[in-house]
């Protein structure tokens, strides 16, 4: 008895103290998604990628916003998220402990202003999404970014492209 229980001193403790002490985590551990607000474009490519829905964008025309919305209780940590982020806006950290008092303290948000065409003057699009397509565009030489064209909704793009294939096809006759 008396050796097993010298065996058993210098093994040591076989648990973890875990609520009283930090717990080692692996390397690559998948965490509660981060977003970064300052980076994010509003481009929706997370929402529309997230399984359980758990991250929603929320459009409101009348008062010009969108509004990026991530419940944690729903979220399952799975990282679709992280990897069609366009601009590295989300990532998961390594928290994990999401314990809270309050339902609505697992929900996080963001509002972005729309931008608004510069010919009819309706929104069509988040401003920051429209600055960096502007901005993917001037790296590219400019394809395609001629001035307005990049501030201008659907339906005035189709009309202005539509006079400029006229007035082409006026020109060859």
């Amino acid at each position: 008895m008396l050796k097993t229980l010298k065996g058993i001193l210098k093994t040591g403790d076989a648990t973890v103290k875990y609520p009283f002490a930090p717990i080692e985590q692996a390397p690559d551990v998948r965490g509660k998604p981060e977003h970064d607000a300052l980076r994010c474009v509003a481009c929706a490519a997370c929402a529309t990628a997230c399984p359980p829905n758990a991250i929603q964008m929320e459009l409101n025309s009348g008062a010009g916003t969108v509004t990026w919305t991530i419940n944690y209780g729903r979220c399952i940590f799975c990282g679709r998220c992280e990897e069609v982020c366009p601009v590295d806006a989300i990532r998961l950290g390594t928290e994990f402990e999401l314990a809270v008092m309050l339902k609505a303290d697992l929900v996080d948000s963001c509002t972005y202003r729309l931008q608004e065409c510069s010919c009819c003057g309706e929104y069509f699009a988040p401003r920051k999404e429209v600055e960096y397509v502007a901005s993917v565009l001037d790296k590219m030489g400019g394809v395609g970014a001629s001035g307005d064209s990049v501030g201008l909704c659907l339906a005035c793009k189709q009309r202005n492209d539509a006079l400029a294939y006229e007035n082409r096809a006026r020109g060859r006759r």
